[in-house]
């Protein structure tokens, strides 16, 4: 078992010099993977305040870094063509040297589909998108030249026991709780019964989960619960990087 850190840098209420230092500390402090998020307006804080869009920004990052993988958490699959989107992941995954996550979910905020002017639909109808999307994108890839420099991580984020589970069982490689310890444990064992169904080795499956307090305080209980990447959000303009610190700490200690 190894333990990973991540740190998400949400791209709200801050100068893009802001967001690129952030992910360049993050970098130089160690951690394992950087995510910023896919929305068009900031999640909280102003609502109409400064904010930049994912995937461009993902393009900038493959540039600007050289360890660290990169992704959203999670884009939104609404937003863009499934095969488009496949390519436009193939293309950061050759500008990065093969680091990038692909971190997708069927998509929930209403204001930016209002605003960009996508239907909104129901949570139903996104989720059979999502389905239809993620096989889209795997054929995608088989197709493109060149092909991805490896098999690109697909993460999926949400805990629908119905659906969102059962393709993670089907399609990812990591699966993101936004839960507590309690709702993780429980959908972490829903997992397991798709893996099941699915036929699918579940430990290969990482569980990653977000991170808000220090990590004496939770840590040991989340990896007994089977979660191994830690998550910290931290939003602008000033993206204090002291909880990750502390997490990447803990990493190390755990790692050996």
């Amino acid at each position: 078992m190894t333990i990973r850190i991540g740190v998400q840098i949400q791209p709200q209420h801050a100068d893009y010099a802001d967001i690129r230092r952030a992910v360049a500390r993050a970098e130089e402090l160690g951690v394992d993977v950087a995510f910023n998020w896919d929305h068009f307006y900031p999640l909280y804080g102003e609502p109409d305040g400064k904010h930049f869009e994912c995937w461009t920004m993902l393009g900038a990052w493959a540039e600007a870094t050289s360890r660290i993988q990169i992704g959203a958490l999670v884009t939104c699959n609404s937003y863009r063509n499934a095969d488009l989107l496949a390519d436009m992941a193939r293309t950061v995954d050759h500008i990065s040297g093969g680091r990038l996550i692909l971190g997708i979910g069927a998509g929930w905020f209403e204001k930016d589909y209002t605003e960009y002017g996508y239907e909104f639909g129901t949570a139903g109808t996104r989720l059979a998108d999502l389905e239809q999307a993620l096989a889209r994108i795997e054929a995608r890839w088989r197709k493109l030249n060149p092909a991805p420099t490896r098999d690109i991580p697909i993460l999926i984020g949400g805990g629908g026991e119905k659906k969102t589970l059962r393709y993670t069982a089907r399609h990812a490689d990591i699966w993101h709780s936004f839960a507590d310890l309690e709702t993780l444990q429980r959908k972490s064992a829903v997992l397991d019964e798709w893996c099941a169904a699915e036929n699918r080795d579940p430990a290969t499956i990482e569980r990653s989960v977000a991170v808000g307090e220090a990590p004496e305080q939770i840590g040991d209980a989340l990896i007994a619960a089977g979660a191994t990447l830690f998550t910290v959000g931290l939003s602008g303009p000033d993206y204090d990087m002291g909880l990750v610190s502390e997490w990447v700490a803990f990493r190390d200690a755990k790692n050996g």
